[in-house]
């Protein structure tokens, strides 16, 4: 298991990022959190299975209106987590 923090830049805000982000997560049994940055950013930590991490990402870039790049990214130590939530 593998946790990772990110920062997603680019067409993040006002497209439903944090719900349809949420939906994906669940869908890919993936844990973690995501919330709006007062710059316009959103932060966002993935939990589980590398693979289903790739998946998830892959899967949230691909939202329609969704466009971002990952500006920052970072390997973290896994937490006791259950679920994927809207901070």
């Amino acid at each position: 298991m593998t946790r990772w923090h990110l920062i997603l830049s680019g067409r993040v805000q006002n497209v439903g990022l944090r719900f349809r982000a949420k939906m994906t997560a669940q869908r890919f049994q993936v844990t973690g959190w995501i919330h709006n940055l007062d710059d316009g950013d959103v932060e966002l930590e993935l939990q589980g299975d590398q693979h289903r991490i790739d998946q998830c990402l892959e899967a949230i870039r691909r939202l329609p209106g969704v466009q971002f790049s990952i500006k920052w990214a970072d390997e973290c130590p896994p937490i006791s987590e259950t679920r994927f939530h809207i901070r």
